[in-house]
């Protein structure tokens, strides 16, 4: 295997890791409650329930100080975490038991005794090239190689975290080539139209979100008219024909919108179909992402394992979800978001889907120029997400350092990606905290001319 592709080193922090689970009879998991987290977390409870390893799985929204405190009292002689903890690396380092941390976003402090392999460390980009999930999979194969049909899983967290947008890079086309190989993966030709039903699918789609057509019955069946393509049909159903029709006219509509072009391609891309779970990548990060945004994780945990009864109940979940998102769309889309100098916000309070609104305002609703900030103030502590366009990276936008940043200076705590970061602070703080962000993404765009 090319060193460049699956590091050595990598191989060998897994291995250790794996020998670590395995001279303990119970595992304490915790994971992040999105489809990437969900996804790694269900990967390791196979994996452990495979070995005849007792566990438990915890799912948090965020990893802060809060949370933090909850992972230090547990009692668990040996604990993973999977798709968080990068920015606690020195708490670990401090705890007496074993730790083992499958994580993907930038990189704080470098481990002194804990077990952590971060794609970062081995200079791959956590962001476009290793997930949570793929962490998580490299482990389990490490701990047993019949575990490659988890692939499939990995899969889904690999599209829940949008790196298969431009293409997949670096540890993810070694899960790509051998899942393929393998006969667990399926490479499907993308395209601007909605898998499944087109009625249904175009009224609920938010990726990519037309204005007059997704949430509007009327719309979606003057579209379709229009086309002149059944209102009964699926996008498998479809002849050449029809889908370039319909293609185009969703072009058209996007443009006029002001959606940029990088944006339909990256709507446009491969999608990835899994046999055995009979359904592609991103529907399966949809069912999961669902469970965990409405607060029923291990419902996800369950379906990620392949429980029957997990996954019917998963797929009323992401119905319900779905529904919710393009309500919050809609009435963000009517209320428009607020511009600063430098970044543009919206509150998402009464919503709650500050992450997937954040992604959806970003492309389809706001200006592309401008990074876009959620902020849900409806406790104590606000929950703030971040999304950027490559465009602004270009220019030197970097939302991983802007939120840590920013955040800190008002108290509270934040992190992740370049071009999608999270964080934390008092509700209070909200107008604070906006100001100092915006100040701080004006330097970085300054420092790069």
């Amino acid at each position: 295997m090319d060193d460049n592709v699956l590091p050595s080193k990598l191989l060998i922090h897994l291995s250790q890791a794996a020998e670590i689970v395995r001279s303990h009879d119970f595992i304490q998991v915790f994971s992040h409650y999105d489809a990437d987290g969900i996804s790694a977390a269900a990967i390791i409870a196979q994996t452990l329930a495979r070995e005849g390893k007792e566990f438990r799985v915890t799912i948090f929204p965020t990893l802060d100080d809060k949370y933090m405190e909850i992972i230090k009292n547990t009692d668990a002689e040996c604990i993973v975490i999977t798709d968080l903890g990068a920015s606690y690396i020195k708490q670990f380092d401090e705890m007496t038991c074993d730790v083992v941390v499958l994580d993907h976003h930038t990189v704080g402090d470098k481990a002194k005794r804990i077990c952590y392999a971060n794609p970062h460390l081995y200079g791959i980009d956590g962001m476009t090239s290793g997930c949570g999930a793929t962490m998580s999979f490299l482990f389990a194969v490490q701990m047993n190689e019949k575990n490659w049909d988890l692939v499939q899983v990995a899969m889904a967290g690999i599209a829940g975290d949008r790196q298969h947008i431009n293409g997949l890079l670096g540890l993810n086309t070694y899960l790509l080539d051998e899942g393929i190989k393998r006969g667990f993966i399926e490479v499907m030709t993308g395209s601007l139209i909605p898998l499944g039903q087109l009625t249904s699918e175009l009224f609920l789609t938010t990726d990519p979100y037309i204005r007059g057509i997704s949430g509007n019955v009327d719309g979606v069946a003057k579209l379709l008219d229009d086309a002149h393509i059944s209102r009964e049909k699926y996008f498998t159903n479809l002849t050449d024909d029809e889908k370039r029709r319909l293609s185009s006219m969703i072009t058209v509509k996007l443009t006029q919108q002001g959606v940029c072009a990088q944006t339909m391609f990256e709507v446009s891309r491969t999608r990835y179909y899994l046999p055995q779970w009979k359904m592609d990548a991103e529907l399966f990060a949809s069912l999961l992402n669902g469970c965990g945004r409405l607060g029923l994780a291990g419902v996800g945990i369950g379906a990620g394992m392949g429980d029957n009864t997990c996954l019917s109940q998963a797929r009323e979940l992401e119905a319900k979800s779905r529904r919710q998102t393009i309500d919050g769309v809609l009435e963000l889309d009517a209320k428009g978001l607020t511009s600063m100098e430098h970044i543009q916000w919206f509150d998402s309070s009464t919503s709650g889907f500050t992450g997937i609104l954040c992604g959806v305002a970003m492309q389809f609703i706001g200006d592309p120029m401008k990074p876009t900030i959620g902020i849900n103030t409806s406790e104590e502590m606000a929950k703030i997400s971040s999304r950027g366009m490559w465009i602004q990276l270009d220019k030197g936008v970097d939302l991983s350092i802007a939120l840590k940043e920013s955040c800190a200076s008002v108290g509270g705590s934040g992190g992740g990606h370049r071009i999608a970061s999270g964080g934390s602070c008092a509700s209070e703080k909200r107008d604070e905290f906006l100001t100092n962000l915006d100040k701080i993404i004006g330097e970085q765009l300054s420092h790069a001319k």
